[in-house]
């Protein structure tokens, strides 16, 4: 019997299958008669028919994916309207986890999305996210080789254990694939830059019902080339600018530089300054106008002024090849045995600026060093024979060093994965048991790094081989011998590992009035170990960077358990409990759902989850250390939103700041609870309409201490620039350098919103097919409570901007799709739309961006609303041979001003897109047989 599409759409979308246009090329199969196949859905050990699940699942196909013109499968998923702040751009260079890419469900960070591959875990990222979140790192997904993505927008902890509170992301690949097919493309932007290129092949052979086999081979290579942020700044409006005075911002913002901006204060600059030791002000050197691009000096007040974007990469130059193979054998007609291999290898480099000859470094501390911090800045560099110190005392120096050139930032990472299993059925069970092994190894080159020992003695002691070091103009006149010592490349090597042993087996027991009851049990046990070393140099301060570190070794055993009752007709009751034993905790967590069809074309579905995340390496390892950056509003300096008197300026406002984390192992575990409730409608026929409420609290959460609170506390390192106000030194008022963010259990964030999801398919006769849709997630409060007297209100505002890129968190996010089918042709459009968001770092406090008048610093304190347009096409010439081409940001919308966000050079990391500018891509595909 023919099933209504109306009815149809019901059970796809209680499957999950809320897929978007994708769906359309499958049209012509959805007509012919169903046989009902039971599969196992993610976020369930129960194999079911696709009406049988009350959770929401988003499925991306196939189809849907190559259609969207996007390089990469973080590319894509990190457009969907379910992904929030914390997520992983591959232009966020100067991140901790450079070179990666993640997806953060409901702007939960990616730490609180688990990320699995045909349904296992992978094994994290050997480098954490802020130094502290472990993630799984997308980039080492194969693109081509992808069947579909599932995304649970719902906990499974009761499934799948830790890190599933937001939800699940399981990326299916190709498995019964047959033939040779080869794959190329290439793309280039309007300013003829950013090129990219891909190629891929698979091979398939064996047929599991005649050959009692199958064998899929795939290899894919990826190129792309590097963007600098100068090759936007000068063509693109503010995007990619540090400068952004003609907007009427002052000097300091956080991507300029180099600035005198009074008695005992200054910013490192090409050009170098000397403090008087008498009277504490700087004496900017010559030669400015041979060493910075910025040509208009004005407020440098007799220094350097230089912007981040004269060396600051936009987007990195990226290389890699991904290798997957999979194999399957029918052993007889009840047992099937199969085995995977993966391979990665992604090699990223990003151009950051040169280094700064005075920065403050932290480090564990050491007899040396109790205090675990060295500021070079309070320490009188130069000597007073120095040829460059015109005051014949030892003095202290500010100083950007151009002359070494640009740091660059190489990550390169390796992954392998292995899996090995059987499954089967006997005795009205089927079974599947298997081992799975997966590392990732990763190797950190930062160049042009300093060797501060030798810096150090090269400016301030005459007896050294290497003095004098010449700085800004005079640079030059420094030998080779000097930079051979001096100049170093930081090195780190990293490997996480991940391995996996489990078992799960289900069945139909009885029946009830709907049906037949459903079990599923399922045991697990795996290892995690990490070791994250720092920097070479910088365990004990003598390299310009921070200590970054974290080192980990834990055991988890686990047991699961799940049952699925159609008590009635039409209704239907799960449940899920899995208990996990970890080294020193325990946690069980369940999970309970219900659906309710009252009729074919109408269902009401809810959940109820409990989840958890275990402490991280850098979080519960005392020997773990790291520091992050923010930027926040000194609350010394800056008190209500204004410079201070006595010697504050805007930049106190607005300035990036230090805070040094120490892993605890006394830290517990996160817990969550969340709830879903929704309904599925088909109002006419060929329409379905999908609404999804959620819920989430995640509670005893791992946080540092938020960087606002800790600029405020009295032990942050402050510079000697003290406040005077009527002649009075106001003690430990200066410059904020450095503070402590403690990790901590606080008390807990709550978020909850709605999803909206609306499908149409047309059939137009003559005129092929059309399915348009719209997916629209509402976020309606992210909340997180610090204390019982403190908490931040982040829903349509710029924060959280302790959180990886500072991207904010829009009110609003929408997917809006179409596709069209006539004969061999299919065209096909995307508009992404997110909402505007307050220029605030959370609800009620002052504008974060002001203008030099101290207005705001964006139209009503708003960063802007901003929708894009993609376009993509693709034509059958032959059973053999496609042709497919699209362009991303058709209308070549530039993104709005974000003078915030680190994440991005004036622009929002969300809104990359904008500040790339239109591209376009074509290609070929080649079938052989």
């Amino acid at each position: 019997m023919v099933e209504k599409m109306m009815a149809r759409s019901v059970r796809l979308l209680f499957a999950g299958t809320v897929a978007a246009m994708g769906m359309a090329g499958n049209a012509a199969a959805q007509d012919a008669p169903d046989s009902i196949q039971r599969v196992e859905i993610t976020g369930s050990s129960i194999k079911r028919a696709t009406a049988e699940t009350a959770s929401p699942v988003q499925v991306v196909s196939r189809e849907e994916l190559m259609r969207s013109g996007k390089g990469t499968v973080a590319e894509y998923l990190q457009t969907l309207a379910v992904d929030g702040a914390g997520s992983l751009p591959t232009g966020f260079g100067n991140g901790f986890a450079a070179g990666s890419t993640a997806i953060s469900l409901r702007g939960l960070g990616a730490t609180s999305t688990l990320v699995l591959l045909n349904g296992r875990r992978m094994a994290p990222f050997a480098r954490a996210d802020d130094g502290q979140k472990s993630f799984t790192d997308l980039s080492t997904v194969p693109m081509q080789i992808v069947e579909r993505i599932e995304i649970l927008k719902d906990g499974a902890s009761s499934t799948y254990g830790a890190d599933a509170i937001a939800g699940v992301v399981n990326i299916i690949l190709r498995r019964d694939f047959t033939g040779l097919e080869i794959k190329g493309d290439t793309g280039w932007s309007r300013y003829d830059d950013g090129k990219q290129n891909k190629a891929s092949v698979t091979y398939g052979q064996g047929n599991l019902d005649e050959d009692k086999y199958n064998w899929v081979v795939n290899a894919e290579y990826f190129q792309s080339d590097s963007i600098a942020n100068k090759d936007r700044s000068r063509r693109r409006e503010h995007i990619g600018a540090g400068d952004l005075r003609s907007y009427g911002f002052p000097v300091g913002t956080q991507f300029a530089g180099g600035y005198i901006s009074g008695t005992n204060s200054a910013s490192p600059g090409p050009a170098g300054a000397v403090r008087d030791p008498v009277t504490t002000n700087y004496l900017g050197l010559p030669g400015c106008a041979s060493l910075s691009e910025t040509t208009n000096q004005a407020g440098a007040n007799g220094g350097c002024l230089y912007h981040v974007n004269q060396w600051r990469d936009m987007q990195p130059e990226i290389e890699s090849i991904n290798l997957y193979s999979k194999g399957t054998f029918q052993i007889n007609d009840s047992t099937q045995a199969y085995i995977e291999l993966g391979y990665s290898k992604r090699d990223t480099s990003f151009t950051m600026v040169p280094p700064s000859l005075t920065p403050t470094v932290a480090f564990p501390p050491n007899a040396a060093n109790p205090q675990g911090f060295i500021n070079y800045g309070n320490a009188n560099l130069m000597a007073a024979s120095h040829p460059q110190n015109p005051f014949g005392a030892p003095a202290r120096i500010r100083y950007l060093a151009a002359d070494i050139g640009p740091s660059v930032r190489n990550a390169n990472n390796e992954f392998r994965r292995f899996v090995a299993g059987i499954k089967g059925s006997a005795m009205g069970w089927d079974w599947e048991t298997g081992y799975t092994y997966s590392d990732s190894q990763l190797e950190l080159v930062y160049t042009n790094m300093l060797n501060m020992n030798v810096m150090r003695a090269a400016l301030s002691d005459p007896t050294s081989q290497y003095f004098p070091y010449y700085i800004g103009a005079q640079a030059g006149r420094n030998p080779a011998s000097l930079y051979a010592a001096m100049v170093v490349n930081a090195m780190s090597n990293s490997k996480s590992s991940l391995s996996v042993i489990d078992f799960k087996a289900s069945r139909e027991l009885f029946a009830l009035p709907g049906g037949n009851m459903g079990l599923a049990f399922g045991a697990e046990h795996r290892r995690e170990k990490l070791s994250n070393p720092s920097l070479s140099g910088s365990e004990n301060g003598s390299i310009n960077s921070n200590y970054v570190a974290a080192f980990g070794d834990s055991k988890v055993s686990a047991v699961y358990a799940e049952i699925l009752a159609p008590v009635l007709k039409g209704l239907e009751l799960s449940a899920a409990v899995r208990y996990d034993k970890y080294d020193n905790f325990n946690s069980t967590t369940p999970k309970a759902g219900i659906k309710w069809t009252p009729m074919k074309s109408f269902a009401l579905r809810g959940t109820y989850t409990e989840g958890f995340r275990a402490p991280g390496a850098a979080e519960g390892s005392s020997k773990s250390q790291s520091t992050g950056n923010s930027t926040v509003r000194d609350p010394i300096r800056c008190p209500g939103g204004a410079p201070a008197a006595g010697g504050a300026t805007s930049t106190d406002c607005g300035l990036s700041v230090s805070a040094v984390k120490v892993g605890d192992e006394k830290l517990q575990p996160e817990t969550s609870k969340g709830v879903t409730l929704g309904m599925v409608w088909d109002p006419f026929d060929g329409t379905s309409v999908a609404l999804d409420g959620w819920k989430i609290k995640r509670s005893n959460e791992i946080n540092p201490m938020p960087y606002n609170e800790a600029a405020a506390l009295p032990t942050a390192i402050r510079s000697d620039n003290n406040l005077i106000v009527n002649g009075q030194v106001i003690p430990n008022s200066g410059t904020l350098i450095m503070t402590q963010a403690p990790y901590r259990n606080s008390s807990f964030t709550e978020v909850s919103g709605v999803d909206l999801d609306v499908r149409q398919r047309l059939r137009l006769g003559d005129y092929g097919r059309l399915v348009l849709g719209v997916v629209v997630s509402h976020t309606a409060s992210w909340k997180r409570q610090e204390s019982a007297t403190t908490s931040y209100q982040f829903a349509g505002t710029h924060g959280n901007c302790d959180t990886s890129n500072c991207a904010g968190t829009p009110k609003n996010k929408v997917n809006a799709s179409a596709s069209w089918d006539i004969g061999a042709l299919n065209v096909s459009g995307n508009i992404n739309w997110r909402d505007k968001m307050k220029n605030i770092l959370f609800e009620g406090n002052v504008c974060a961006s002001t203008l030099a008048n101290g207005q705001p610093g964006t139209t009503d304190c708003e960063i802007a609303s901003f929708t894009t347009l993609d376009l993509s096409t693709r034509y059958a010439v032959n059973k053999q041979l496609t042709l497919f081409a699209s362009v991303n940001n058709v209308l070549d919308k530039v993104a709005p001003l974000d003078p915030l966000t680190y994440g991005g050079l004036s622009y929002n990391p969300m809104d990359a897109s904008g500040a790339v500018g239109r591209y376009f891509k074509f290609g070929a595909s080649y079938k052989f047989f």
